[in-house]
């Protein structure tokens, strides 16, 4: 039986994402779409969202860029599909403070999210993790679903 390191489970699911993206091409119709890109590492992202009521109904994106980026905009739009657009903001939120080091993450609530924790290693990369986290803030205060 091989077993893997955690580091090296990790590795696996981002590069899973990033060879087989979950919800990758345009979203129609849609109540928001947003183009963002990271300049100094050549990412690209298009997050296009679906309301319903104040649920995110569905969500894709489109893009080009590094593993970590493609592979972080995957994980994103399968874990915030169907969560109501307050919750999206939480997780979105709570990423951003485990990329800063501001805490841990929490297996229970980022389930394979957790993975994107390595990236904290190498700070250059950190951008390119946090693209579509970012676009998807913008997305949900561009559609009125967040709070402060």
């Amino acid at each position: 039986m091989v077993r893997l390191s955690l580091e090296e489970l990790y590795k696996e699911v981002i590069l899973d994402h990033y060879r087989a993206p979950r919800n990758k091409g345009r979203l129609d119709p849609h109540d928001v779409a947003l183009e963002r890109n990271n300049p100094l590492c050549g990412d690209e992202i298009e997050l296009f969202v679906k309301f319903a009521g104040d649920d995110v109904e569905g969500i894709a994106f489109e893009g080009k860029g590094c593993s970590i980026s493609q592979a972080s905009a995957s994980m994103m739009t399968e874990k915030v599909q169907g969560l109501p657009a307050k919750d999206a903001q939480l997780v979105a939120e709570s990423i951003k403070r485990m990329m800063a080091g501001e805490e841990e993450g929490d297996v229970e609530t980022l389930g394979d999210l957790i993975s994107l924790k390595g990236v904290v290693k190498y700070p250059v990369r950190i951008k390119c993790a946090l693209l579509g986290w970012n676009t998807l803030l913008e997305a949900l205060e561009e559609g009125g679903k967040t709070s402060s």
